[in-house]
């Protein structure tokens, strides 16, 4: 009986595992700035530099919102973001929990 037991809280723990790494860290971006961003940055918190520009071409025009898949296969949860509006104006938010967050703002 003890080994069942055992054989099922190892099935347990592996179903937390797996959950974990399956987490969704798809977060809508909403640009309620009254400026267009042209650039948006999300990196690993702790990470020296910044990954690349994951808007490419596109902008994400004041008022508008888009949905970005934060996930780099790294297993982490905590990203930084910065964005780069029309003007050149950088607006930087440390230490976002991607594993539950769900939306985040960018105001003027």
């Amino acid at each position: 009986m003890k080994k069942i037991v055992a054989g099922f809280v190892l099935a347990l723990a592996l179903v937390g595992v797996a959950d974990a790494a399956a987490l969704d860290r798809r977060v809508q971006i909403n640009n309620v700035s009254s400026y267009d961003i042209y650039e948006f940055y999300a990196s690993n918190t702790g990470e020296a530099n910044w990954q690349e520009d994951i808007l490419g071409d596109d902008v994400l025009l004041a008022g508008s919102s888009v949905i970005i898949n934060i996930d780099d296969g790294s297993g982490y949860c905590k990203y930084d973001f910065m964005a780069v509006f029309e003007d050149g104006d950088q607006a930087i938010s440390a230490d976002n929990n991607v594993c539950e967050l769900t939306e985040f703002n960018f105001t003027d």
